[in-house]
């Protein structure tokens, strides 16, 4: 190792490895430092219930990162990325044993919410869906350092994309299309009637149109081992069980970047109080199972979809997310985010057995037990599930935050999405990934553009490192 290296990146999730990756792609010398025995952060792979069945401990479903363009500019595949598709990339059953999907076919998707709302689903997304991947640029890369390759479109989408996700959904009639949009805004987290929340409703449905809800053959830990191979490929090193409590704890360099969380690389870095005001929002209650065989789900498109919302009506998941985020309470019915990796990938689990995942919102910190309630609602859509259940393993707030430090009180969105946080994280800043420590930067999903593996978050910040390095 030189004296003095370029940088060092604290933390090996998506973010941080994507900008190690970034400024060693420039030509500077990077070590990155890992508290963990592996690479991942989010995105990491293991057995936690039988052997055999591989299942993602964080993030499963991934149409933030085949849409990254950061990934999208990086030879993954060489390093053994591969996307695997489902047939459906979302379902979203309803009692009457019908769904609505988010098909790649937007005309497929507008079908299955009805004659009467198909036209107005229609007319939201296909004038952005043509514009896809500059806008997905232009977004994905706010706070903007440089004009919007697409200024016109990115104005389109933020007139619709800053109200609330309510007002939104007021241009549909029946209950299918807000049910499922509803849902895809509840990934965050946050309030149906927050801001912005169209936004997070109308990047899903896109990114689903534009290239689906891919799942990485073998788990999410193919999409770390991949960067971690690219990064040692142009001459990163990285280091494992390393764990840093403070800067000198660290080899010297030009710069320190930090995938941690915002008080965490305060208290490392020396900063006092600066990040106090940061907040963190509700976490999860998630069960990982292994089943005996694929799930009986009573709507049929569930049956191949990757993703399945289990809600089901726009009011419930409304209900369901005010509990655990202002009501301090667990919902009575949880709204449920599931994913079944074997549906797509064979690898995750023996012949003829599956992997299945699901979790309901909890308030952060909670120490309950969401299991029942989980079960009940899952029997509700797919009968006969409990008796499918070889093994199962649960992670409430606590165990959520030991396997990955950045979710504060097992809050896997890495601070609240509520209000204005949800676009100026961690504080309201033009330059959100440095701060007042010249050499100091953040780049985790605490700054824009906020949670998921897609390592734009690091991709950004290496902007901001490589321009302060650039004027030293």
């Amino acid at each position: 190792m030189p004296s003095m290296l370029d940088v060092v990146v604290v933390g090996a999730g998506p973010n941080g490895l994507t900008a190690a990756v970034e400024l060693a792609r420039r030509g500077l010398s990077v070590a990155l430092f890992e508290a963990k025995d592996t690479v991942g952060g989010g995105a990491r792979t293991q057995e936690l219930t039988l052997p055999g069945f591989r299942h993602d401990p964080c993030s499963a479903a991934h149409p933030l990162g085949i849409n990254s363009p950061a990934f999208r500019a990086m030879p993954l595949q060489r390093y053994g990325l591969e996307w695997v598709q489902p047939e459906l990339p979302m379902a979203h059953p309803f009692p009457d044993g019908t769904a609505a999907v988010l098909s790649r076919s937007v005309a497929e998707t507008a079908a299955s919410f009805g004659p009467r709302d198909a036209g107005a689903y229609r007319r939201m997304v296909e004038p952005l869906l043509h514009r896809w991947d500059t806008l997905v640029q232009d977004f994905m890369s706010l706070p903007l350092s440089a004009l919007p390759r697409d200024p016109v479109t990115l104005a389109r989408f933020g007139l619709l994309g800053l109200p609330p996700a309510t007002w939104l959904m007021r241009r549909f009639r029946d209950e299918r299309a807000p049910a499922l949009f509803s849902g895809m805004v509840a990934h965050t987290i946050a309030p149906l009637g927050g801001f912005a929340t169209s936004a997070i409703g109308l990047v899903f449905a896109l990114a689903g149109h534009a290239r689906g809800w891919p799942l990485a053959r073998g788990g999410s830990q193919s999409v770390s081992d991949a960067l971690a191979a690219y990064l040692e490929d142009l001459g990163g090193a990285i280091h494992t069980d390393y764990e840093v409590k403070r800067l000198d704890d660290l080899p010297p360099a030009r710069a320190y970047v930090f995938d941690t969380s915002p008080r965490a690389l305060a208290r490392i870095a020396g900063l006092g109080r600066y990040y106090d005001r940061f907040r963190y929002g509700p976490s999860v209650f998630k069960i990982d199972y292994a089943l005996d065989g694929p799930m009986p789900w009573t709507a049929k498109e569930a049956r191949s979809a990757g993703t399945v919302q289990v809600g089901p009506y726009k009011s419930d998941i409304g209900t369901a997310l005010r509990a655990a985020s202002v009501e301090g309470r667990a919902p009575e019915a949880p709204f449920l985010i599931t994913v079944q990796p074997s549906v797509a990938d064979p690898t995750r689990a023996p012949a003829g057995k599956h992997t299945f995942w699901a979790y309901g919102h909890v308030p952060n910190g909670w120490d309950g037990d969401l299991t029942d309630a989980i079960e009940r609602q899952l029997e509700r859509f797919a009968p006969g599930f409990r008796d499918l259940v070889l093994a199962r393993a649960t992670a409430g707030p606590a165990e959520l935050a030991v396997h990955n430090a950045n979710y504060v009180g097992g809050d896997i969105a890495s601070g609240s999405v509520a209000g204005l946080q949800l676009m100026l994280r961690p504080k309201l800043s033009l330059s959100p990934y440095t701060t007042p420590h010249p050499a100091v930067f953040l780049c985790s999903s605490s700054t824009p553009p906020g949670p998921g593996v897609h390592g734009m978050s690091g991709h950004n910040a290496a902007k901001a490192v490589w321009k302060r390095l650039r004027a030293s």
